[in-house]
């Protein structure tokens, strides 16, 4: 969790207990290096703290990921993204959209990556279920496994 990491093909990348979080693939399918963020919570300027865990945040995480796949080789112009996470894992009375920490999380990802002019060519989002996911830059297969659910490739 609040991490991230790249990894050239043909290796793989996974991380586990995607639940509000949301992990972000990213990928150039030209030189096929690729890497995941699994990210915590939306926007970094909402915590009042001397330092940041950059991977943690949608805002930072993405883009310490988009610079980390860069300096491996990838062409920013060429990058694409898939995600999947931000599930409501618990249900709250009242509280309003603070407690929807999912669909912030899902919503912030998204607006950054628009912002970067990544294209999102797939997601699995939102419901109420944790996932694990599995990266491989290779192919842009997104490998989604989730208890009780068919496992599904994004």
């Amino acid at each position: 969790m609040a991490d991230l990491n790249i990894c050239v093909s043909p290796d793989s990348i996974t991380t586990i207990g995607l639940g509000s979080c949301v992990g972000v693939a990213i990928r150039d399918p030209v030189t096929k290096v690729g890497g995941l963020a699994h990210v915590m919570l939306p926007d970094s300027t909402e915590i009042k703290a001397a330092t940041v865990n950059i991977p943690k945040f949608a805002d930072t995480g993405i883009e310490e990921l988009v610079r980390q796949v860069v300096a491996k080789g990838a062409l920013k112009a060429r990058l694409v993204a898939k995600i999947a996470g931000g599930a409501q894992m618990f249900a709250f009375s009242g509280g309003g959209g603070a407690m929807r920490v999912g669909d912030r999380n899902m919503a912030a990802c998204l607006k950054k990556l628009q912002e970067l002019r990544i294209p999102v060519l797939a997601q699995d989002t939102g419901d109420s279920y944790g996932r694990t996911v599995i990266f491989y830059p290779e192919t842009g297969d997104y490998v989604i496994k989730a208890v009780g659910k068919p496992e599904k490739t994004i």
